[in-house]
């Protein structure tokens, strides 16, 4: 019996360091657009010690699609959050600045939201034109309806 017990606390366990480990490529820490656009190799460094260079054309896109005021509060890599919360096929990009860069770059209206849910043809869209300034992020709601 003690199984049963303890089956839904071990699952969830297991489900949250298998998301920790599928996330491992993500930065310990993203950076402001502006100060990216001043550095000589932009990039960040991974939680696996690994450096992410980013590409100056993306820069430079991303930095045409946003008002230069908003080039300090834009985080990069843009995080595309992919959970079986947003539907199938679904992802979320969260941020004002965020959302604005996705919109403009998707041509969507953009009525100054935090949040954005995109599809599958529009993430491929995205990683197409932004690959080394967005990344894939796992996330899941571990709420269950018994907690």
């Amino acid at each position: 019996m003690a199984f049963s017990q303890d089956g839904p606390a071990m699952n969830k366990n297991v489900l949250v360091k298998t998301i920790q480990t599928m996330n491992q490529h993500l930065p310990s820490k993203r950076i402001n657009l502006a100060e990216l656009l001043a550095m000589e190799k932009p990039g960040t460094r991974g939680k696996d010690n690994t450096f992410f260079i980013m590409d100056k054309p993306e820069l430079d896109l991303i930095s045409k699609s946003l008002p230069r005021f908003l080039w300090s509060r834009l985080r990069l890599p843009m995080l595309i959050e992919m959970s079986p919360d947003y539907g199938s096929g679904a992802a979320r990009v969260q941020g004002e600045p965020e959302v604005e860069v996705v919109s403009k770059i998707l041509g969507k209206e953009n009525p100054h939201a935090k949040q954005i849910i995109i599809y599958l043809h529009e993430v491929r869209e995205i990683r197409r034109k932004l690959p080394t300034t967005t990344q894939y992020a796992f996330v899941t709601n571990l709420r269950g309806s018994g907690d």
